[in-house]
């Protein structure tokens, strides 16, 4: 699967009721998108020809002349997917023990694989290089977005980068309202419409604290705010299993994050992360 599908497929329920059924066109007649016309493919869809436009640039691009040249170049560069054919199903009653191990295989291969498709190096490396000059990192997030705040918090801990995060809710809006232009503020938010995250945003906003939003590819109100979006993926569940797999995708995201931060000074972070290990060590039995 191209990153222009799991774009198209990620910001599906965000779309008009018209440009949905330009997405699911899209979705269900990639080699038809080539050799038709504008005009043909919006006489196919049952949608006129300036929905197509919106649905292009909804997804990213200029027109439909951009979507067909990068769509063409990632089909090329693409190899096939041996997890194309994967199944999910969401958690119901009754299913068998083999089923469940197969729904958490399966989404969690593919929150990682199209979360990986997702990220723009540009826009990662922007957001590495704001949290290396920063003055203190300020970490927000809720619910299962909020453990996942907390493994970055420790993470960067290990890096001797100043971090701060707290659970509780009044305390992040605390120390959201206490940041300066010289922090940085990562808000983790899957569906990028949490009304606490958003409020947090504006109160770093009000202080020109650059902003780096964690969440879905979508047209949601962080992702369109923020300084910097970080997209993810995951498999669209109905309960529970979708913040499964929200979460992986996350933990992807700060997995690379970490990485990246510590490969740009290896030699000095080196030493921190094995002094850190040592006196981790020492606590053995």
């Amino acid at each position: 699967m191209t990153n222009i599908e799991v774009k198209t497929r990620s910001i599906m329920k965000c779309l008009s009721k018209a440009e949905q059924k330009v997405a699911n066109y899209f979705l269900n007649n990639i080699e038809s998108i080539f050799s038709s016309p504008i005009s043909k493919l919006a006489e196919e869809s049952g949608v006129s020809q300036v929905t197509w436009i919106r649905f292009c640039k909804a997804i990213g691009f200029s027109g439909l002349k951009d979507l067909k040249k990068n769509l063409f170049i990632e089909l090329n560069n693409t190899m096939p997917d041996k997890n194309e054919c994967l199944l999910f199903c969401d958690i119901k009653k009754d299913s068998s023990f083999d089923d469940m191990c197969n729904t958490i295989k399966n989404t969690s291969i593919q929150a990682i694989e199209d979360t990986i498709k997702l990220i723009d190096s540009d826009k990662f490396y922007k957001a590495v290089n704001c949290i290396l000059k920063s003055k203190f990192v300020r970490i927000f997030g809720v619910g299962c977005s909020g453990q996942v705040a907390k493994d970055l918090q420790r993470k960067l801990m290990r890096i001797n980068i100043n971090t701060i995060f707290c659970e509780d809710l009044h305390s992040q809006l605390t120390y959201a309202a206490n940041a300066t232009a010289d922090d940085v503020a990562i808000i983790f938010s899957y569906s990028g419409a949490t009304k606490e995250m958003l409020e947090i945003l504006s109160l770093t906003k009000e202080v020109n604290c650059t902003s780096i939003a964690i969440t879905k590819f979508s047209k949601s109100p962080l992702a369109s705010e923020a300084d910097i979006s970080i997209y993810l993926s995951a498999p669209d569940m109905d309960f529970w299993s979708g913040a499964m797999s929200s979460r992986i995708a996350q933990l992807v995201i700060i997995d690379l994050l970490f990485i990246t931060l510590s490969n740009t000074n290896y030699t000095k972070i080196q030493k921190q992360l094995k002094r850190c290990s040592d006196v981790g060590r020492s606590h053995r039995i």
